[in-house]
């Protein structure tokens, strides 16, 4: 089934999810008023008007309309069993279409170090392996080899998944599969079938994406990548609702028992866990160098109200020691009726290969996340969606899950799969979503973590508490900006950096010099050449405690004007500017989250605006088109925030994106072991070369040798011949052809 076929699939699906409005203010943060909860009459008259019109900010177009790409273009890894072992006893080449090198000087290397100065993987050209008879056949110029083993078995086994997509076990199957670079869809594609015979006979054999895979459907989505469906989010055994009192208290997908995870080991009650962490907002607190200012709304907008749904007296008060305003509490929170109302639970397994993933360990599973909005019941627990004062305010748990290891990630990607086959959400589908996600949040799964709890990190965003939206980060690590740590720890949350966003209050977004000069320094040598606009632009980075001499990441988020970042200096005519100025944009949590995604429609009072999942729309929470589309089949798009749309338009499908990412994952992936080499072996071939064809994943500040291009084949032999001397006893159970560097994106 082709993409014009989905398409009269997705008739009504075009009006399913649309964007919300921005609360239009700009300006310093002080303490303001609390904006009031949005009434429902209007919710349905908006609502209504936005399936009848497109938003100013971009549109939806049909997929169709992408180019279409052949197989043999975008096939970018290809396997060869080897006549003999290596001296390693590896038995397969894994050839892969690498990029140009970030460097132009290691345009011409017959070696390319990648990965990291302390973990390198050292891939060599293929056109030079085949010259010294190391391999008999090369795919061609652009692509290098790693030696592997690669168990027959693990072949089998994909022909076999393939053959039962085919099948329709997993649904009705189309052949084409979307191209994307990052998060933006640029193409069209086919994948191929993989050969067992053209493999055991010693030929080139090409490792695609899928040859068939499920047709997408909203409703797969909502089973297996964003579940927002009443029948999870508001099920009777698992979860409690603060509007209605429907539910079951504490239950598995609760706000009460993913704190009582979080608490145990804190050395506090689960209540006064909270307690401290609500108190956060009352005091301005500093995190590099950047002074978030005090909302005090919060004691009267959340917690006071909650105290008074437990039957607890509570005061606002200041310490008159510390100058500090505390809350006191008569008696502890009753944490089963909190004000936090689940909206949703997100898979995003397709994080599991992105640097850019998550605080205090990193998952290579992804993470599993919950979205809860909150709300300001009246009657409390006793009431209707009417009463239920929902608040443009949402607070996700960010789970990094706790499998490493390809096979470890598939089995993972492989339950979310299968949990899309249900028909409906039934007994068997709940109870497999509530031992999947039991598996990541209970005390305990992730031992060398802050309170041995997965939690990569705690996001909010609102605009209940101040007039202007703001995002903050919270996690169990000790964030260190002056030596650049950041450690697992025990105890309660702690206010933490906002990912890959600068300090908005000492940088400005429209001219600030310092953005201008990371974007075009360290984002853009980040980018995978060639840069071609719009069509093959994408970054990998990371984002200092300082640049320049002085702090640069930012201790929350907020929007103002503009609402996307600018780099000053950046050329329009310029592929490589453009597109980094686009990467670093679009990575910041304002970005994201508003002009870059274009989430900024003002006519719509549901309020997606700085949200993806609205708070205030009801069950089911809506999605924004940077999500959806628009819906299955469709596309949205974007012009440039800088630039505008006369020299770039991006268009996004982030749940066709993910699904896809998981199919791939769970059917087509194969698993290979990768002996692990010392990093030691980069000294023995500057020893031998002279230098090290060093093209890092990210940026290093200073390798601790010089680097350059290795282009004589004796030199290419010779580090063939000692790889044997610096084999470690670590072999990495690793996805075959994951050497390139990974896309950054954290939202």
């Amino acid at each position: 089934m082709q993409w014009n076929d989905l398409r009269l699939k997705a008739g009504s699906a075009r009006s399913w999810c649309v964007l919300g409005a921005l609360w239009a203010v700009s300006g310093c943060v002080g303490e303001s008023a609390p904006t009031e909860a949005v009434n429902p009459a209007v919710q349905a008259q908006t609502a209504q008007a936005d399936k009848e019109e497109e938003e100013e900010e971009g549109k939806s177009i049909d997929m169709k309309e992408l180019p279409f790409e052949d197989a043999e273009k975008t096939t970018k890894v290809f396997v060869q069993l080897l006549k003999e072992p290596t001296s390693l006893e590896e038995d397969v080449a894994v050839n892969v279409r690498l990029s140009e090198p970030s460097n132009p000087e290691l345009a011409d290397s017959l070696v390319r170090v990648v990965g990291s100065s302390s973990n390198p993987v050292v891939l060599f050209r293929s056109d030079a392996l085949g010259k010294l008879g190391q391999i008999t056949d090369s795919p061609g110029s652009d692509f290098f080899t790693q030696f592997a083993r690669l168990p027959v078995e693990e072949l089998e086994r994909r022909a076999q998944n393939e053959k039962d997509t085919s099948a329709g076990k997993f649904g009705e199957v189309t052949s084409e599969s979307l191209v994307f670079q990052g998060r933006q869809v640029v193409a069209r594609t086919e994948g191929t079938a993989v050969s067992l015979s053209r493999f055991s006979g010693g030929a080139l054999t090409p490792l695609s994406v899928c040859p068939l895979r499920p047709v997408s459907t909203q409703a797969a989505w909502g089973k297996a990548l964003l579940i927002t469906d009443p029948a999870v989010v508001q099920d009777s055994q698992r979860t409690w609702d603060p509007c209605t009192g429907a539910g079951t208290q504490g239950g598995a997908w609760t706000f009460a028992h993913l704190i009582r995870e979080l608490a145990n080991g804190s050395g506090k009650t689960p209540d006064l866990f909270v307690k401290d962490w609500l108190s956060l907002w009352l005091n301005n607190y500093t995190v590099n160098g950047d002074v978030v200012l005090a909302r005090t709304a919060m004691y009267a907008q959340v917690i006071q109200p909650w105290a008074n749904a437990s039957g607890v007296s509570s005061a606002l008060t200041t310490n008159p020691s510390t100058g500090r305003r505390e809350v006191l509490f008569g008696g502890p929170l009753n944490l089963n009726i909190s004000p936090f109302r689940l909206l949703a639970i997100v898979n995003r397994v397709d994080l599991s290969s992105s640097t850019g993933g998550g605080y205090g360990g990193s998952s290579s599973a992804g993470e599993l996340r919950f979205v809860f909005g909150v709300t300001r019941p009246s009657p409390w627990g006793a009431g209707t969606e009417a009463s239920c004062g929902l608040r443009p305010f949402t607070v996700i748990f960010e789970y990094g899950v706790p499998r490493s290891g390809c096979s470890a990630v598939i089995d993972w990607a492989r339950q979310w799969r299968d949990l899309s086959t249900h028909s409906t959400f039934d007994t068997g589908y709940l109870t497999q979503l509530q031992t999947m996600t039991e598996s990541v949040v209970l005390h305990g799964k992730a031992p060398s973590k802050g309170n041995q709890n997965a939690l990569n990190q705690i996001r909010t965003n609102e605009n209940t508490l101040n007039a202007q939206w703001e995002l903050r980060e919270f996690t169990l690590t000790n964030e260190n900006p002056s030596t650049n740590t950041d450690t697992p720890a025990s105890g309660v949350l702690r206010p933490h950096t906002v990912a890959l966003t600068p300090d908005d209050a000492t940088h400005n977004s429209n001219t600030d010099p310092d953005v201008s000069a990371f974007v075009l320094s360290t984002v853009r040598s980040s980018e995978p050449l060639p840069v071609l606009i719009p069509t093959k632009c994408s970054s990998s980075y990371s984002m200092p405690f300082s640049f320049n001499g002085s702090s640069f990441r930012g201790g929350n988020s907020l929007v103002r004007s503009p609402n996307f970042w600018r780099a000053s200096g950046a050329s329009s005519s310029d592929a490589g500017d453009v597109c980094a100025r686009r990467e670093f944009s679009l990575n910041t949590c304002n970005g994201c989250h508003f002009g870059d995604t274009g989430t900024t429609n003002l006519a719509n009072t549901t309020n997606l605006s700085f949200t993806h999942i609205s708070p205030t729309s009801g069950i089911p929470a809506r999605q924004s088109k940077f999500l959806t589309g628009g819906g299955v089949g469709f596309m949205f798009s974007v012009a440039d925030t800088q630039f505008g749309s006369g020299v770039a338009t991006w268009q996004y499908a982030d749940m066709e994106r993910r699904y896809q990412r998981l199919f791939d994952l769970a059917t087509c992936s194969t698993c290979s072991q990768v002996f692990q080499l010392s990093p030691s072996f980069l000294s023995r071939m500057q020893e031998i070369a002279g230098v090290v064809p060093f093209d890092p994943f990210i940026a290093e500040e200073k390798p601790p040798f010089a680097v350059g291009a290795i282009r004589s084949l004796d030199q290419v032999q010779k580090l063939l011949d000692v790889r044997k001397e610096f084999k470690t006893g670590r072999v990495n159970d690793a996805e075959v052809g994951v050497f390139q560097p990974s896309d950054i994106f954290v939202h």
